[in-house]
């Protein structure tokens, strides 16, 4: 009934349908002044893998992990923002849910793997699209509690503390 590559197109295709959405928000970061306390780009995926929905959140962040917020009369953004709301991943019918919870129970070890992967290259080219190369800072992208972090400028995964370094 299902099968992973059946699975991992439609995850392709559902995630095409919010990369306007998403470039347009990536684009108000990618052309924002920061603050001078702003020293990297953090974007957090938060999947909610029974609902099949992905929401995206960005983090100013410092390099001892702290998260940077605006001051007043401080010049430059800081804050957190978020770039996509409960976008939905992947359809499933009530009647199916059952079925589609055995599938994805049973091919766990390969779909979260290739599902991370999904949302690190689409969200890595929707990042380019909104011209994000041109951020002098360090720019990240993670799935929230993972432990690896997507380094968008390099394009290669790397453990969650070393971009702290």
């Amino acid at each position: 009934m299902f099968t992973v590559d059946e699975y991992l197109a439609s995850i392709k295709t559902n995630l095409a349908q919010h990369t306007d959405v998403l470039v347009n928000n990536l684009k108000t970061i990618a052309g924002a002044n920061f603050a001078p306390d702003v020293e990297l780009l953090d974007f957090s995926a938060f999947v909610e893998s029974t609902e099949c929905t992905l929401s995206i959140m960005f983090f100013s962040m410092d390099r001892e992990a702290n998260e940077v917020f605006e001051d007043v009369g401080t010049p430059g953004f800081a804050g957190s923002k978020s770039m996509l709301d409960e976008a939905v991943y992947y359809h499933v019918t009530r009647k199916l849910s059952d079925d589609f919870d055995v599938f994805h129970e049973e091919n766990e070890e390969i779909l979260i793997e290739q599902e991370r992967q999904l949302f690190a290259d689409w969200f890595s080219t929707c990042w380019q699209q909104a011209g994000g190369e041109r951020v002098q800072l360090p720019a990240y992208f993670n799935v929230h509690d993972e432990g690896e972090t997507f380094n968008l400028k390099r394009r290669i995964w790397m453990d969650e503390e070393e971009k702290w370094d």
